[in-house]
């Protein structure tokens, strides 16, 4: 028992020690989730969710070490990172400009099609997410014995799964908070700082 569910135990631990952190796949999911439109909330967090797998399972079959291997791939996709968070922090500027058309549960949002692709785009152009989610977390399964990394794997994609679903899911207890436009506006102040302090980074390669 000790030799799967110990493997399982540390790598949703650390699977989550990963995901939990204010970013802007993180901030994405947060809103949608606070929108409270399951239809929307749903199709995101799946996005979020069965992309780690692929990255986890990539990382634990070696895809980790190709993607050293190619440095050159990891700065097109910083530099394409950065500019759409850039944008999207800029978007975030605007609608802190603009609170009177933040209502919950309104038609003030993007459609399911457009939080779907921006889900996308946050995940598969986030240089991070291969570094941490293949190449570190990869690593650290692969120093499992035997079946035991799979074990480990197992964990970290459910450790996945249980965040973004108790974000998107969670986040419409915050649902009477964000009711007032004004904290609408504190919230987009919030992920405006994170998406432009994070395109910046990105694109200065820091």
């Amino acid at each position: 028992m000790n030799a799967t569910l110990l493997p399982a135990l540390l790598g949703f631990g650390t699977g989550l020690a990963l995901i939990v952190a204010i970013g802007a796949q993180n901030a994405h999911v947060l809103r949608i989730g606070i929108e409270g439109r399951p239809s929307t909330v749903l199709p995101v967090v799946l996005v979020c969710s069965l992309s780690d797998a692929v990255l986890i399972t990539a990382g634990v079959l070696g895809i980790g070490a190709l993607v050293e291997a190619a440095p050159l791939a990891v700065v097109v996709v910083r530099l394409l990172g950065a500019a759409f968070l850039i944008v999207y922090g800029v978007l975030a500027v605007r609608r802190v400009l603009r609170p009177g058309s933040l209502v919950v549960g309104g038609a003030r949002t993007d459609g399911r099609r457009a939080a779907v692709v921006t889900a996308l785009v946050l995940t598969w152009l986030n240089p991070h997410v291969y570094l941490d989610t293949v190449v570190f977390l990869g690593s650290v399964a692969n120093q499992q014995e035997g079946v035991a990394r799979w074990w480990w794997a197992a964990g970290a994609v459910t450790g996945s799964f249980t965040w973004f679903f108790g974000l998107g899911f969670g986040a419409r207890l915050l649902r009477p908070l964000f009711a007032r436009p004004g904290a609408w506006r504190v919230l987009d102040a919030l992920i405006a700082a994170v998406m432009l302090t994070l395109g910046v980074r990105m694109a200065l390669g820091a």
